[in-house]
Order: C-alpha cells, then sequence, then structure tokens
C-alpha cells in the first residue's frame, strides 16, 4: 500500500471539509461517505494508487485502525452529555439494549440466512455470525446525524441522547453475543464461551472504573494547581481513550467497554467548563478522526469477491437497512415513550460501521472459513455508510417539518 498517498488523501479531505463544513452539514453527504468515494477512486479499483489487500480474515491492519477510532468514539460519546442526563437516560437505554439489539442482531442473521443461503449456501451458524457482527448501531457514523449545530437545532434532544448512548454502549455489549455466535459456529465450548463473557465484560467493568476514576482525580488536582489547560484537557481524553484500550487488550477483557465505561465515570467528575472542552473532542472527532478508516475501508473494499456473490447481497443490503431495526423499535416505541416521528427517525439512523467492521474482521479472525460472513458484512457495512449518508441532512429536514405526535 502508498502509505502516502492515503496520507495526502485523508489531509486534503481535512482542508476541504475545514473549508466547506457548513456546506457539508447542509449536503446530502457525510464526511466518512466522502471518505469512501475517495478511497475508492484512489484504490485498485480506479486509479490504483494506493492497493490494500481486499478486506478478510487477515485484515489486521484495517481492525487495529477501527477499534483505535471506535476507543476515541466511546470516550467522546460518554463525555457529550452531562451525567444527570446519562443517569436520566439509562432506563430507556437499558431497554434498547437488553431487548433491541439480541432482536437486531437475529433480524440480521434471518435475512443473511433467507437470502444467502440458498444463493450462495450460507448455514445458520455463520448466518449468526454475521448478525451479531453488524447489530451494533454505529457511533461513528451516528453521530455525524445527532451532533453540530443543524442537529442540535432540529432534533429533540432526547432522541440524540438515546441514539448516541445506544450506540456507545452496544458496541461494547456487542462481543458478548459475538463470543456467544463463535461458540454456535464451532471453535469455542460453552464454557469457554461463557468464561470469555465473564472476563470480557467484568474485567471491562472493572478497568474502566478504575482508569475513570483515576484519570478524574488527575484531573482535578491538575486544575487545583492550575496545570491543566482547556489544550492539555483535550489531549489527555484522548490519551485516556488509547491508554484504557491498550490495557484492556494487555489483560484480554473488552476493550470497547472498557473505554466507554471509563468516560462515563470521568464524566461524573467533570464541570460545565470540562464539558466545552468534551464538546471540542466531539465536533473534532465527527468531522476529521474519520477520514483515515473510511479512506482505507473505501481502497480495501473486496469487489472482486462481491462479484462472486452476486445480486443476493444486493437483497441482503436493503433487507438488514429495512428489517435490522425499524420495525422493532416502532413496536418499542409505546413502551420508550417516543412520538411517532421519534420513532421513525431512531429506527432508520442505527447505523452499520466501524463498529461492524471491527467485529466482522473479529470474526474472520477467530472462525475458519469465514471468507463469505466478511465479504456480506462488508457490503452491508458499505451500504450502510451510502443510504445513511445520503440520508442525513434530508431526514433530519424532515424531522424537524413533521410536528411531534
Amino acid at each position: 500500500m502508498h502509505v502516502e498517498v492515503v496520507v495526502v488523501v485523508v489531509a486534503v479531505l481535512g482542508l476541504g471539509v475545514a473549508a466547506l463544513s457548513s456546506s457539508i452539514d447542509r449536503l446530502p453527504v457525510s464526511e466518512p461517505l466522502l471518505a469512501v468515494v475517495a478511497g475508492v477512486l484512489v484504490g485498485p479499483q480506479v486509479l490504483g494508487w494506493a492497493v490494500l489487500p481486499a478486506l478478510g480474515a487477515g485484515s489486521h491492519e484495517l481492525r487495529e485502525v477501527a477499534v483505535v477510532l471506535l476507543a476515541v468514539s466511546m470516550m467522546a460519546i460518554a463525555l457529550r452529555y452531562p451525567i444527570a442526563d446519562v443517569r436520566r437516560r439509562a432506563g430507556s437505554v437499558g431497554l434498547l439494549l437488553g431487548v433491541l439489539m439480541p432482536v437486531m442482531a437475529l433480524a440480521s442473521a434471518g435475512v443473511a440466512w433467507a437470502v444467502l443461503g440458498p444463493t450462495a449456501g450460507l448455514g445458520a451458524a455463520a448466518a449468526l455470525l454475521l448478525g451479531v457482527a453488524v447489530c451494533p448501531t454505529d457511533p461513528v457514523l451516528s453521530s455525524s446525524v445527532v451532533t453540530g449545530g443543524p442537529a442540535e437545532r432540529d432534533i429533540d434532544e432526547r432522541t440524540r441522547q438515546l441514539l448516541s448512548l445506544e450506540s456507545g454502549a452496544n458496541d461494547g455489549l456487542a462481543l458478548p453475543l459475538v463470543v456467544v455466535a463463535v461458540a454456535v459456529a464451532g471453535p469455542l465450548t460453552a464454557g469457554e464461551a461463557g468464561l470469555e463473557v465473564l472476563r470480557s465484560v467484568l474485567g471491562a467493568l472493572a478497568l474502566g472504573a478504575a482508569a475513570g476514576w483515576g484519570a478524574g482525580r488527575a484531573v482535578r488536582l491538575g486544575e487545583q494547581h492550575r496545570d491543566t489547560s482547556p489544550a492539555q484537557a483535550v489531549l489527555f481524553t484522548l490519551v485516556l481513550a488509547l491508554g484504557v484500550l491498550s490495557a484492556a487488550r494487555l489483560l484480554d477483557v473488552g476493550a470497547v467497554l472498557a473505554v466507554f465505561v471509563a468516560g462515563l465515570v470521568l464524566n461524573a467528575t467533570w464541570t460545565s467548563d470540562d464539558r466545552v472542552r468534551a464538546l471540542t473532542i466531539d465536533e473534532a472527532l465527527n468531522k476529521y478522526a474519520v477520514l483515515p478508516v473510511f479512506v482505507l475501508l473505501g481502497v480495501a473494499l473486496p469487489w472482486s469477491a462481491w462479484a462472486e456473490t452476486g445480486w443476493a447481497l444486493v437483497l441482503l443490503v436493503v433487507g438488514v437497512l429495512l428489517l435490522r431495526r425499524l420495525p422493532w423499535l416502532l413496536a418499542l416505541a409505546p413502551v420508550l415513550r417516543l412520538p411517532r416521528r421519534d420513532a421513525l427517525f431512531l429506527g432508520w439512523f442505527g447505523p452499520i460501521g466501524v463498529s461492524a467492521l471491527y467485529y466482522l474482521l473479529e470474526v474472520g479472525g477467530r472462525v475458519p472459513c469465514s471468507g463469505l460472513v466478511v465479504t456480506a458484512g462488508t457490503a452491508v457495512v458499505a451500504g450502510s455508510t451510502l443510504v445513511h449518508g445520503l440520508t442525513g441532512s434530508p431526514g433530519r429536514a424532515a424531522y424537524a417539518r413533521v410536528e411531534r405526535g
């Protein structure tokens, strides 16, 4: 791969986003979608300036870049809202995690089995692997819908908070579902899967809580001695995210969940001035930090494998986007006390992106002969990036036009 080409493309995109930020917010495009298109253009299918092995079990580098972006995104979401608001939404988010997320996994698996079983020989266990990998709501793509001035002006605050907090929490809690699916597929026994889930979740909670508490104490001590400037605080949270990520991987516990928990515990110690700093992180992440991952994704899209699988992939993408989330969230709307327009908005804007890419590559590395799962899953990721990128701005405008009720 020509690393310099990718770096130049990311730099040019960054300059364009900086110059046209307000215009992009009004157009039916998103920064991740622009980055994917740029990656396709410079990749082997068009100009051939950058080459990366097609996405598959061996895409170790892209998986590492994806998990770093997820960690930074988890920290940004955890610090996005005052901790009082997080506590107030805990019941609704718990319902989305405990009921909606497993249903989304099963619905996606059902669509995959129905579409790819007869045409490509996808078995039930492989369909379940695909379903759990694509079930998390992506924090990176969803952030582009619910953050920024236009979103804060047009979309109800509770709706924005629910989508953000759900996407943060279910990214970390998708790991137990992935482990269960791996056990169903064969490489793990039920006992091994149970122990891995307990170790991953409990270890992530303990590590995240300890790191967040320690970070909060360090920030407060620095402020007491006037050693912590706003710029330092921003960099501190980024370093914390990467530090917790690395520690979690060394301890073999749930890395994404650990970072999210650390951010929530740190959030509980923050003041209103800290909130301004957190928003600075959030805005920078949504506009710039997403660019490298999505450029690399565009370069590495498995066009040949998609062509071999055939038009069934189009049916898969359409089926997953329509049936994975929307009908089930509409059914839960009365319990969540969601007006119809908010239920429709939350049901549609549950995008599939970096988190699914990470879990797909994780599955590809753990389960032999899972190439079709990765091929199909990356088609769903690409389809969601395209469709949700094109509908973000129009969807927000339509939401604002519809009366609440």
